[in-house]
């Protein structure tokens, strides 16, 4: 065992200045995933910054109708809140189809969107990775990839982000709120994760000593429904093979609002831009809903044993559509 110190930060600040004072100290929320990466010898932080008892676990209404998400809470809570079941369900729905109850009971919000890749090769020490120490190499590439990146990938990294919620977020819209030592600014959702190229160590745009603090969802165009579907190897307890959020709004048989996004295919959640220009006032049929799917889906770049996941990912997203699209 390594040894490391333990601070539980009293205030928001003092968190941040602890861990800005240790490098490579870490924020330990429910520690579902770090706390494994530790096990395993992946991380081996000097110093645990436990944040889990800040003043973060708030879920609440925004001015503007939407809700502001604290950092700390957890999991199951989110999903189960009135406000996200009955005016984001799809944010609900991908929690409740992410991991075990036992775990979302423990897991956070902020946690959630920090967790690393599942990579057997990231998560094994004894193996090269280059998101695990740069340059080493990606073995992944020509090895057990079935599980990994189908588009957004590059030469030095082919995982994929894990996370449910995290991809329900980019199709709605959210915003991330960190608080560091230069002060508070706010990332889109769509822009907290980064495409792998030439460093895929870097997972995130946060900052050194940044602190996620809550995230802000919009409120939805009125009129607009939304979804999250999920296809995986077992029926529970298992990372997504491919899944897909969507938004969705249609008056008359057109189709005024889409937003669509992606979990099991890119290093981080895929917002489909490419499908919602395609699906932007065009008429609401299985036909467009294909279209928009093959076009987004026409710049993947399957590896030896994964090309099945566009296919898979291009069903989800039409079914998907096409049950939003029969709500009255």
């Amino acid at each position: 065992m390594k040894p490391f110190a333990y601070l539980r930060a009293a205030s928001v600040t003092d968190a941040v200045r602890a861990c800005a004072a240790h490098p490579g100290a870490r924020f330990l929320g429910g520690g579902t995933n770090l706390v494994d990466l530790m096990k395993l010898g992946v991380e081996t932080p000097g110093m645990l910054v436990d944040v889990s008892r800040l003043p973060l676990d708030h879920v609440t209404d925004t001015a503007d109708g939407g809700l502001r998400v604290g950092a700390t809470v957890r999991n199951s809570d989110l999903a189960a809140h009135p406000a996200v079941r009955t005016r984001y369900p799809a944010l609900s729905q991908a929690l409740l189809a992410g991991a075990s109850g036992q775990l979302r009971n423990i897991a956070t919000t902020g946690g959630n969107l920090l967790q690393r890749t599942r990579c057997t090769y990231f998560q094994d020490a004894s193996k090269p990775c280059n998101k695990r120490e740069p340059g080493t190499g990606c073995p992944a590439r020509d090895g057990a990839h079935r599980d990994l990146a189908v588009i957004g990938h590059s030469e030095e990294c082919v995982a994929t982000h894990p996370s449910d919620m995290a991809v329900a977020l980019a199709a709605l819209d959210a915003d991330v709120v960190l608080h560091g030592p230069d002060g508070e600014r706010t990332v889109a959702m769509t822009g907290f994760h980064r495409l792998p190229g030439d460093n895929p160590d870097a997972d995130t745009v946060v900052r050194p000593g940044e602190l996620v603090t809550e995230v802000l969802l919009p409120p939805l165009p009125a009129g607009a429904v939304s979804l999250y579907h999920k296809a995986r190897d077992r029926a529970s307890y298992a990372f997504a093979l491919a899944s897909v959020a969507a938004v969705l709004r249609v008056r008359d048989g057109q189709i005024e609002h889409a937003a669509l996004a992606f979990g099991g295919l890119a290093h981080r959640p895929w917002r489909a831009r490419t499908a919602e220009r395609i699906l932007h006032g065009a008429p609401a049929t299985d036909a467009t809903f294909l279209r928009a799917a093959d076009a987004e889906l026409a710049a993947a770049r399957p590896l030896r044993d994964n090309a099945f996941k566009v296919r898979l990912a291009r069903h989800l997203a039409v079914d998907a559509l096409a049950e939003l699209a029969a709500r009255p």
